[in-house]
């Protein structure tokens, strides 16, 4: 892959970093065989490098990763999400008819499609991508480096013994631990063996939600008092301080054993809009938090290259916080101060980080931002047509 912005300020093994899709997708369907092209008046469109994908309302948005530049405009309409595919060049595209698989290098869609309703999360572990649709509680599990092939990857289905809003991952051993659950109520987490049969479970994780993996091989999902971690063949609960202490969020990074997560005490409110993020020692199994003092939203959270935890808050600035000692390093300036909207299909500032890079979409600007995690410098910023709602790029390796 040719060098990029995201190489500038580490030269050691990159990591890709990115957050898990949070909450079920509903989608729309392409409004046209054929993609519209942005600023080119060429049927071909202009290369990318290690592009990034934005959603707006109609749509999507190829930008080349190093300049910014807007590549190519796809008609798509309703809600859509993206989520890296875990190659260099395909991105996972959440719509009401299914996950589809869109070629982001090529700038075209791929015939591949994994349809169902309600694609949900899509997860990236062990160089394998593992996608779970929640109306009919199928998880497909398969190799990203298949998908060049531009035909649907063989591989490991298991669909869950009821539908419900859940999300799979798959272990370097061959392991599939998948959340447990009906509509009405999610209650834990199941392990199968790569036969997909039981080896244990556990459901003492009520209102189970999303997964992050760290350091060692600990896997984590959220649950609404605390958080619940498997590694080394068995389940441990973390408790939460607060009888209701929901973490339903996460981000993981291989540099470090502590997961980052969000935290929310009040299971009545409308919108509860925190201050306080998690930070989930999965060695010593223990939890802590830490107070920004700013809110936040569900697609603040990420990882930076040396495990940092990254926050983007409503007052505009990525919070830095030393994983280990729960301090916060500095802040680094991104946009204005915002509001979560109560609908959280709504548009957002949304961070997505790659490497040492962290882009940042402002939608109340139509912007977007490059920003260098090490120096807290931006190193290009774009005005977009429409403002932007999900954010992603291609991100190889897990």
């Amino acid at each position: 892959m040719s060098k990029s912005i995201r190489s500038r300020a580490f030269t050691g093994t990159a990591l890709a970093v990115a957050v898990s899709t949070v909450l079920t997708a509903c989608g729309g369907e392409e409004s046209s065989s054929d993609a519209k092209a942005e600023g080119t008046a060429s049927a071909t469109p202009a290369a990318v490098k290690d592009p990034l994908v934005a959603t707006f309302d109609g749509g999507l948005y190829i930008l080349d990763g190093e300049s910014l530049k807007l590549a190519r405009t796809i008609e798509l309409s309703g809600f859509n999400r993206v989520n890296p595919a875990g190659d260099e060049d395909h991105i996972v595209v959440s719509t009401d008819t299914g996950f589809r698989v869109l070629d982001a290098t090529g700038q075209t869609f791929t015939d591949i499609e994994y349809k169902g309703a309600k694609p949900g999360h899509v997860v990236r572990h062990a160089g394998k991508t593992v996608l779970f649709t929640d109306g009919t509680g199928e998880v497909n599990v398969f190799d990203p480096a298949d998908l060049s092939s531009g035909k649907k990857p063989e591989g490991r289905t298991y669909t869950s013994a009821e539908a419900h809003h859940g999300v799979a991952i798959e272990l370097a051993d061959g392991e599939l631990l998948s959340t447990l659950g009906t509509e009405e109520k999610r209650t834990g987490a199941l392990v199968l063996d790569g036969n997909n049969k039981e080896i244990t479970r556990n459901e003492k994780c009520p209102g189970v939600h999303g997964e992050a993996a760290a350091q060692d091989e600990a896997i984590a999902v959220g649950c609404e008092n605390g958080v619940l971690i498997y590694q080394d063949g068995k389940f441990t609960k973390v408790d939460a301080p607060d009888d209701y202490g929901r973490i339903g969020n996460q981000a993981g990074s291989d540099a470090s054993p502590v997961l980052l997560g969000d935290y929310k005490t009040d299971p009545e409110a409308e919108l509860e809009r925190p201050t306080r993020v998690s930070l989930i020692d999965t060695e010593h199994k223990k939890l802590r938090l830490v107070d920004l003092g700013t809110s936040y939203s569900f697609r603040s959270l990420a990882r930076g290259p040396k495990g940092e935890a990254l926050v983007l808050g409503t007052d505009g600035a990525i919070h830095v916080i030393d994983q280990n000692s729960g301090e916060i390093e500095k802040k680094i300036p991104a946009v204005g101060k915002w509001q979560e909207p109560l609908d959280w299909q709504q548009a957002r500032p949304t961070l997505f980080v790659r490497d040492d890079t962290a882009y940042v979409s402002d939608p109340g600007k139509k912007a977007l931002h490059a920003i260098d995690l090490e120096t807290g410098t931006k190193i290009t910023s774009v005005t977009l047509p429409e403002s932007t709602n999900e954010l992603s790029g291609v991100v190889a390796g897990h």
